[in-house]
């Protein structure tokens, strides 16, 4: 069987997870995973679909980063996968297609998630200096939290008897985040 696993990081990026399932779709898999959460969160479709796969199965995705959030967390899915007699067939990496039947398609495949990390962890210690040179000149704010720009619809919701759990859901953000909100909404009618 052909196995696919879709995900992107966000409810709002609808359309990439579309895209993702007509990729995959046309690579005439049988059944297709797919979910919308953030790499570092817990990915409950991810885990069914590697429940699903049986030995002589294939694992497909259409990005590498779709799967793996790091080389040892993509080293340990394919352990796991071969482990089980499966191979794991990327899409579109670099460009061509990998599959981890044949041993260069694993050894790519290995490279090529090291090179991706390297070139991360690079991108990140730049935008670290960028962002304290920035901060020194006073020209870095940050960006506005999630739940703030969110306020009006977490008003609107709660005064329609929406809960905040539900409020949490419908609009992408944590429930913390909106309890903290209507605290805030509901100290400043105090204060007034």
């Amino acid at each position: 069987m052909i196995i696919g696993y879709a995900r992107t990081s966000t409810a709002e990026q609808e359309a990439g997870l579309q895209a993702q399932i007509r990729d995959l779709s046309a690579t005439n898999c049988t059944k297709i995973f797919s979910e919308q959460v953030s790499s570092v969160a817990e990915r409950q479709q991810l885990k069914f679909a590697l429940d699903f796969v049986r030995e002589g199965d294939s694992l497909v995705v259409t990005k590498l980063d779709r799967l793996a959030r790091s080389t040892t967390h993509l080293l340990s899915l394919v352990e796991q996968l071969e482990r089980k007699g499966v191979a794991l067939r990327i899409l579109d990496f670099g460009g061509g297609e990998v599959d981890t039947k044949s041993p260069s398609g694993k050894m790519l495949l290995t490279v090529f998630a090291a090179m991706a990390e390297f070139e991360r962890s690079i991108m990140l210690v730049r935008q670290r200096e960028g962002i304290a040179a920035a901060k020194q000149a006073g020209k870095y704010k940050g960006r506005a939290p999630t739940a703030r720009r969110k306020e009006r619809e977490i008003r609107a919701l709660k005064a329609a008897g929406v809960g905040a759990s539900e409020i949490a859901r419908q609009l992408g953000i944590g429930r913390a985040s909106v309890y903290r909100m209507l605290s805030q909404i509901e100290d400043r009618g105090a204060a007034s």
